[in-house]
């Protein structure tokens, strides 16, 4: 039978002892490697992994008043979070920079009011140490601002609408990105461009508008818009109404590539070959860029970038730091469509 010292579960002083350092150093690299040598820390960690030291993360959170986890905060309704493959791809990048601190990523869904209400009660309550807030639409702001008057660090994905100087934010360089596209087609000799928009309740879609209507100046068109909610179905009907009211289009950048995807399939039904009579572009280099046919020219968020400088902009604000704000550069990806 082994014996109790056998079983008995290591503690910071078997960390202490293995490694040569005092139970004091010890705790400064348990909680974040602080005032800490490179040498000491070095050998902290081997000792660690020696003693098969176990961090007990209850009595962590009592001792320093943290919950050693962050809130995913999606305003979204349920079912985009399958279907849209953004925000998967954000969820993952931000518990893996999160991984890496050894802090955990709570998921909390938030499209109703009362899912709203329970958010921010659970919130409140201390259940997590801040907040990454994803899509967030001007008609929230009441969400938001509860959000914002609890105190809590937060950042959000995109500019926060209403809340630009009292919350954090990473976002994508809308606005120059669609300039891009609409340049790049321009070059490429299309002359009545079109533009099936994103929700303008987003500052995503905003952005994408007004880059779209700067890249065109006097030559923009109010009957070459339509609007869409980034859903594959508005992108779909946007189509179908861009082809009434202006059937001698040649080009459509769509503010996402889902919609854009839709709008080629519209387009293939009316009997417009894409790219020969059409071009068609998209925005944001996701999934639905590859899978369509012909693949998707887009404009590329780096997502990767995007949900690791949140993790980072949130945890310095957890550490005592400041709100900051980030936008990031879009990329031009030419594939098949344009």
């Amino acid at each position: 039978m082994a014996s109790d010292a056998a079983r008995r579960r290591p503690t910071i002083n078997d960390v202490a002892d293995a490694a040569g350092v005092s139970r004091g150093t010890v705790s400064r690299v348990l909680n974040g490697g602080h005032w800490v040598s490179p040498d000491a820390h070095a050998a902290v960690t081997a000792a660690i992994k020696k003693t098969g030291y176990r961090i007990n993360a209850a009595a962590r959170s009592l001792a320093t008043a943290r919950a050693h986890s962050i809130a995913f905060l999606l305003t979204e309704p349920h079912h985009l979070l399958f279907e849209d493959p953004n925000f998967s791809i954000l969820m993952r990048g931000a518990a893996d920079a999160l991984a890496e601190k050894d802090v955990s990523l709570v998921l909390i869904m938030a499209s109703t009011p009362d899912e709203q209400r329970r958010a921010v009660e659970f919130i409140a309550a201390g259940s997590v140490d801040g907040v990454l807030l994803v899509s967030s639409h001007s008609g929230g702001q009441g969400f938001v601002s509860a959000i914002n008057r609890l105190g809590l660090p937060a950042v959000a994905c995109g500019i926060p609408l209403g809340f630009e100087r009292k919350m954090g934010y990473v976002t994508a360089d809308d606005e120059d990105g669609a300039r891009e596209m609409v340049d790049y087609l321009k070059s490429s000799g299309r002359r009545r461009i079109a533009h099936i928009a994103g929700p303008q309740d987003t500052s995503g879609g905003r952005g994408r508008l007004a880059g779209y209507r700067e890249a065109l100046g006097d030559d923009f068109d109010e009957s070459l818009v339509a609007y869409g909610d980034y859903g594959r179905p508005s992108g779909a009907d946007g189509m179908r109404e861009l082809l009434r009211t202006a059937p001698d289009l040649d080009a459509v950048f769509a503010a996402n590539d889902r919609m854009a995807a839709a709008a080629i399939e519209v387009l293939k039904a009316e009997g417009r070959r894409v790219p020969e009579a059409v071009a068609v572009a998209g925005f944001d280099d996701s999934p639905a860029a590859i899978q369509s046919d012909p693949q998707l020219t887009t404009m590329r968020q780096p997502f990767d970038r995007i949900s690791r400088a949140m993790v980072q902009m949130l945890l310095e604000e957890v550490n005592g730091g400041g709100y900051a704000s980030i936008t990031v550069p879009t990329e031009l990806v030419i594939r098949e469509s344009a």
